[in-house]
C-alpha cells in the first residue's frame, strides 16, 4: 500500500535533502541554432577522462593518413608486437589489435562464418598453413568519422588534454555553438605512454597534498589530483562545508612541485562523478558513465512512481536523490492522467469506496470501501464522466 505525505509530514530524513535538490520544472529545450548548417560536421561529443565531464567539439582532418586508436589499442601498441602462437582457438588467443587491422588464428571448423563475413562485404584474407588451420585477417574500411572510445587530444576548460569520443551528436538542440572546441590531433602511443606516467605522479601529488591539508588544518576532503598532459599544471578537486582560504596551502604545493596548481571546489555531485562507482542497480553510476548532464529530480517523481519515502533507498552514494528518477518519470507522468488520484471516492456495487493506491506501471487500482472490503480492479474500468469518476460495469 502507498503512503501519502503532505508538506507537513514528510520524514525528517526526507526534509534535509530537500534543501539540496532542484524541485521540477517544466523542461524548456534549447533551440536549434538557426546557423546549424554553419556549425563544423560532424560533431563530435567528448569525455574527459579525470573527471568525466562531457563537452562538444569537432574535427578537421589535415592528414588522411591520421590513425585514431581506443585504449585497448593504444596498451596493445605500447606493449609491442605479440609472439603469434598458431593453432590455438580464438577462445585463448586474444584478438591481435595492430594499426588497424585485427588478426586471430581461426579453427578449420569455422570456413562458414569467415564466408559469411565476406558476403556481407567484410574486407578478410585468409590462407591455410600447413597444420589445417585457417590465418585469418580482417580489414576494417577506413572511415571518415573518428570511431567511438578513440583518445584524442583537445582543449579541456582545464587546459589540453587527453580525452575520450563518445561518438557523434545527432540532435543539435544539446549543442552550444559558443563552447564547441576544435580536436587537434589523434592520440599518439608517447601521449598514451606519458599519460600512464602522469598517474603516478597524480598518486604521490594526491598523498602530498593531503599531508599539507592537514598540516594547516584546513575543513576541506581532497578527491583527486590531475596532471594535464600538455602543461605544467596539477588541478586538485575538494569538497568543503563552506568556502576555504587555501592561498597558504597553494604557496605550500606550488614550492613542492614546482608547478601551476590549481584547486577546484565541487559539490558531491560531481565527487561521485570524478571519483565513480556503482549504484544500488549495480551498474556504473549514471553521472560516471552516461553523462555529467542529468535532468533535475525532486521528492514528487519518486512520489508519482509510487517509491517508498526511505532516504536510503531513493538517495545515490553521494547522498542525493537518485538521478534515475526522472528517467521514467514522463511515462508516469503521462500515465496517470489517464487514473484516479489517491483518495478519490466513488459508489461501486451500491457502497462508497475510496482509492488507496494506484499501479500506473500495472494499470492498476486499489480501493477501500466502507464496509471493509479493499479490492483490486483494472483501473480501464475507472471512466470520468460528467466531472467524476465512474466504474464502468464488466460485460458478462
Amino acid at each position: 500500500m502507498s503512503v501519502e505525505y503532505n508538506n507537513h509530514d514528510i520524514p525528517e530524513d526526507i526534509l534535509d535533502m530537500l534543501g539540496e535538490v532542484e524541485f521540477e520544472s517544466p523542461q524548456v529545450l534549447k533551440p536549434i541554432p538557426k546557423d546549424i548548417e554553419n556549425l563544423p560536421q560532424p560533431i563530435y561529443r567528448l569525455k574527459t577522462l579525470h573527471s568525466s565531464e562531457t563537452f562538444h567539439a569537432y574535427y578537421v582532418s589535415l592528414d588522411n593518413n591520421e590513425h585514431f586508436m581506443t585504449i585497448c589499442e593504444l596498451e596493445a601498441a605500447l606493449a609491442g608486437p605479440r609472439q603469434e602462437i598458431h593453432g590455438v582457438p580464438p577462445s585463448e588467443e586474444a584478438w591481435n589489435c595492430k594499426q588497424g587491422t585485427v588478426s586471430a588464428a581461426v579453427e578449420v571448423l569455422q570456413p562458414e562464418a569467415i564466408q559469411a563475413m565476406a558476403i556481407q562485404g567484410e574486407g578478410i584474407e585468409a590462407e591455410v598453413d600447413q597444420a589445417g588451420i585457417i590465418q585469418a585477417e580482417i580489414i576494417h574500411p577506413k572511415s571518415e568519422l573518428i570511431p567511438n572510445r578513440a583518445l584524442v587530444i583537445a582543449p579541456t576548460k582545464y587546459g589540453k588534454d587527453l580525452v575520450m569520443v563518445l561518438g557523434v551528436v545527432h540532435d543539435f538542440s544539446m549543442v552550444n555553438a559558443d563552447e564547441l572546441v576544435a580536436i587537434e590531433r589523434p592520440a599518439t602511443v608517447d601521449d598514451y605512454r606519458r599519460y600512464l606516467d602522469n598517474m603516478e605522479h597524480e598518486e604521490e601529488a594526491f598523498a602530498k597534498c593531503k599531508e599539507c591539508i592537514d598540516s594547516h588544518n584546513l575543513a576541506m576532503k581532497l578527491i583527486s589530483a590531475h596532471c594535464l598532459l600538455e602543461d605544467s599544471k596539477i588541478l586538485f578537486f575538494f569538497t568543503a562545508e563552506s568556502r576555504v582560504d587555501f592561498r597558504d596551502l597553494v604557496k605550500d604545493l606550488v614550492g613542492i612541485f614546482h608547478a601551476r596548481i590549481e584547486l577546484r571546489q565541487i559539490g558531491v555531485r560531481d565527487e561521485a562523478r570524478v571519483t565513480g562507482g556503482a549504484g544500488v542497480c549495480g551498474r556504473i553510476l549514471c553521472c560516471h558513465g552516461i553523462s555529467d548532464k542529468l535532468n533535475p529530480v525532486s521528492i514528487k517523481m519518486a512520489k508519482d512512481q509510487n517509491l517508498s519515502l526511505n532516504s536510503v533507498k531513493i538517495s545515490g552514494p553521494c547522498g542525493r536523490l537518485l538521478c534515475c528518477l526522472s528517467y521514467e518519470h514522463q511515462f508516469y507522468r503521462d500515465a496517470r492522467r489517464e487514473l484516479p488520484n489517491e483518495g478519490v471516492r466513488f459508489t461501486y456495487d451500491g457502497i462508497l469506496f475510496k482509492v488507496i493506491e494506484v499501479n500506473a506501471l500495472l494499470n492498476k487500482i486499489r480501493i477501500s470501501g466502507e464496509d471493509g472490503r479493499i479490492l483490486d480492479m483494472d483501473a480501464a474500468r475507472l471512466k470520468y464522466l460528467d466531472s467524476h469518476w465512474t466504474i464502468i460495469e464488466e460485460e458478462s
